[in-house]
């Protein structure tokens, strides 16, 4: 392309400070090095995980920053050493890198990378410089990929080509938020036909849980949310019970018990919050049920031994199990199969200058996923 090796003025949503308002601005975007992708955004949607950056909640997140991790785009150019990708071709960034090299990569049992935001901080890539600047000012990268910008730089091993055919504003919520709630119920958890799930919180994670479990044969999904406007689309996805916690005067998990007898067979918490943490674990049956984090843990949590020592199993879940580079352009050709619906999950689509009113949606609780076009 006739932009490839110069700088790119273009216009990204830069988080100046913990708990202000994006910025849109003009950025300048430096050309790939070697090892590196540049990649076009198309669309880009916001996830609540994008929320608690705002906030400054995420500890490793260093400001001035480029936020936005579950977006969709065209290869612009590359840096020298990539072969997994050519201009032109449509991709997906990955917020969890595969590098293929490290001892976990090279484990068929894990998709925990090395090289992941856990391990290696990623506000800066790999050779610890941006590629982001203005007004003069270095800006950081968010997770390596920053997809609130136009453009954006990448290593080769946080990106994934997808089929061409992928209309890039629907499938941009695989790159986090459904593959990672629909990962936990096939992956993590591994529903068995004629099981009995519980899903706490219902937001665009929760949601493609309930996907997950119903694609995996689930006789009974009880979706739990104090919102019972979330209900309806619960029941259009695969829920067949939808409990509002504030309607009884007993613990979650005691209704739950009762409704099933002994507790459900798999339950996952998508809320990040300690209370629905104990409570999801706890509404699993002794002995042989399962409990699968899915939300963000926000604190320190406490639990009662026995919960676990009676046999029940307590799991957390990364991007859904999924070994990034080589299963996301699979879940897209999945998609483009009808073989499930992600595109219920979009409530909202607005041009990109109006990124700030699509977290305002988010924060009222009226929106599950806002894709954000450029």
């Amino acid at each position: 392309m006739a932009t490839a090796g110069k700088v790119i003025r273009c216009r990204a949503a830069v988080a100046w400070a913990p708990g202000k308002p994006l910025s849109v601005e003009e950025v300048e975007v430096a050309p790939p090095k070697a090892g590196e992708v540049r990649i076009k955004i198309v669309a880009t949607s916001i996830c609540h995980t994008d929320d608690h950056v705002l906030k400054g909640s995420l500890q490793k997140v260093e400001f001035p920053v480029i936020p936005g991790h579950e977006g969709a785009g065209i290869v612009e150019s590359i840096g020298q050493g990539v072969t997994s990708v050519k201009p032109g071709d449509k991709v997906i960034p990955l917020c969890l890198p595969q590098c293929g090299e490290c001892s976990f990569c090279q484990n068929p049992e894990s998709n925990y990378c090395q090289k992941t935001h856990f391990s290696e901080p990623q506000n800066l890539l790999p050779d610890k410089t941006s590629r982001f600047t203005c007004k003069g000012k270095q800006i950081h990268h968010y997770l390596w990929i920053s997809t609130f910008a136009e453009y954006t730089v990448v290593p080769e091993y946080a990106v994934a080509k997808i089929d061409a055919a992928a209309p890039l504003d629907k499938v941009c919520l695989i790159a986090c938020g459904f593959s990672t709630g629909y990962g936990a119920a096939i992956n993590t958890a591994k529903v068995k036909p004629g099981s009995t799930c519980a899903i706490f919180g219902l937001g665009g994670v929760g949601l493609s849980v309930v996907m997950g479990c119903k694609a995996a044969g689930a006789a009974r999904i009880i979706a739990v949310d104090i919102n019972k406007d979330k209900f309806a689309k619960a029941r259009e996805l695969g829920a067949t019970d939808c409990i509002n916690p504030r309607d009884f005067n007993k613990p979650t998990q005691e209704v739950l018990t009762e409704m099933t007898g002994q507790g459900v067979n798999y339950s996952f918490e998508a809320i990040g919050h300690v209370d629905t943490m104990i409570a999801a674990l706890a509404s699993c049956n002794a002995s042989t049920g399962v409990c699968v984090m899915v939300g963000v843990l926000n604190s320190e949590i406490s639990i009662d031994p026995v919960l676990l020592l009676t046999g029940r199993t307590w799991k957390g879940t990364l991007l859904g199990g999924w070994k990034t580079r080589e299963c996301i352009p699979k879940l897209v050709s999945s998609y483009l199969e009808g073989k499930f619906n992600s595109d219920l999950l979009i409530t909202h689509t607005l041009p990109f200058a109006k990124v700030n009113e699509g977290f305002e949606l988010l924060r009222a609780g009226k929106s599950i996923r806002t894709v954000l076009l450029f």
